[in-house]
């Protein structure tokens, strides 16, 4: 790709309105998506790819380009032996976390019917269960689902990842199993945490007390 194509001008709605502005930025297809998956802390652009299945790698690489010019992403290198260039998120692109969270609640009502072509990873589910788990205590919390698991952080106020996926680098304070049909029926809000955990939708595991405020909730 010419380097002439990745500056290209930035496109806006020429508006003076908040919210005309907040689209120019983050309006264009794939772009709240990467911010979906840069909340999971450094990426690289492979794995970047690998997890917003449908887009090109011409699309990624611009959009990558866009929130760089616009202060939401940037990219440095790895150090040895790594010494491969991630992008992360600024403090301003992680302030895009509630914003995710209000379009994933308004968009709850849509996932009644998974589509063959849908594509599915465990960790598009943060944004609701992160919503279930707000005004908890902090800690890590390790979450099983058939589709894989991812771990969430909480009460993260030092401007790190808000989860990760895979296993939890430290033990968890608490762990949570369930399927992704309980997360859909949360995420639209048919059904909280506490009626999940009360029917044995969800359960949870450890001995802390994150934990014990889990089974307590």
């Amino acid at each position: 790709m010419s380097r002439l194509r990745r500056m290209s001008p930035r496109r806006s709605y020429d508006q003076y309105c908040s919210a005309a502005r907040a689209l120019d930025a983050v309006g264009d297809r794939w772009t709240l998506l990467i911010v979906r998956e840069l909340l999971a802390g450094p990426r690289r652009y492979t794995d970047l790819h690998a997890d917003l299945p449908g887009v090109s790698t011409d699309v990624l690489a611009s959009r990558l380009k866009d929130m760089e010019r616009d202060g939401l992403a940037t990219r440095r290198r790895l150090p040895p032996p790594g010494a491969a260039f991630v992008y992360e998120l600024t403090d301003r692109g992680r302030q895009l976390l509630p914003v995710l969270q209000a379009l994933g609640e308004w968009g709850a009502p849509l996932l009644q019917e998974r589509r063959p072509t849908d594509a599915v990873r465990a960790h598009w589910f943060v944004l609701p269960l992160l919503r279930c788990l707000t005004g908890l205590g902090e800690g890590v919390v390790q979450v099983q689902l058939e589709e894989g698991e991812f771990y969430v952080r909480l009460g993260a106020e030092d401007g790190g990842s808000v989860y990760g996926e895979g296993a939890a680098p430290e033990e968890p304070d608490a762990r949570l199993a369930l399927d992704s049909g309980t997360c859909t029926a949360l995420a639209g809000g048919g059904l909280t945490l506490r009626e999940a955990i009360r029917a044995g939708r969800v359960e949870v595991a450890g001995d802390g007390p994150l934990a014990k405020e889990l089974r307590d909730i």
